[in-house]
């Protein structure tokens, strides 16, 4: 199955989506001997779709030229890397949990992490004389 992943990836990368047989048997003995990283990759994909055939499901066309990847093919293939990518995205921190007060629309967490806390005012004072000289909080 990561063998037609793998084949879907490289027809996607292709300008016009499509390859010989033998540019595409190139590139996927390229891809798949690149290393762990690869394969790891192609592991996390193929978890979201074990049982996927992309001749049946007609993701990819053959012909007389080489293959081609379908526009089925490119959405499924989009919509399986975002599956992947939101499943390993990272969880929000106890520290970003949403406040009572909403956020404007199209503010994203980095923006809301960039500003500075609200409401939180530090006052500073010295210490009488004879104790240590040391800010405090």
């Amino acid at each position: 199955m990561s063998f037609q992943l793998t084949v879907l990836k490289v027809l996607a990368g292709q300008s016009a989506g499509r390859a010989s047989v033998a540019d595409l048997r190139n590139a996927v003995a390229i891809l798949m001997n690149s290393g762990r990283d690869w394969t790891d990759r192609m592991k996390r994909l193929i978890e979201h779709a074990p049982d996927l055939n992309i001749f049946a499901a007609k993701f990819v066309l053959r012909d007389e030229a080489g293959w081609e990847i379908t526009e089925d093919g490119r959405i499924f293939l989009a919509a399986l890397e975002t599956a992947v990518a939101v499943r390993r995205s990272p969880l929000r921190s106890v520290v970003d949990a949403p406040t009572s007060e909403p956020a404007a629309p199209g503010v994203t967490d980095a923006a809301r992490l960039s500003d500075p806390p609200r409401n939180r005012r530090r006052t500073r004072r010295r210490r009488g004389k004879g104790r240590s000289n040391r800010w405090t909080a």
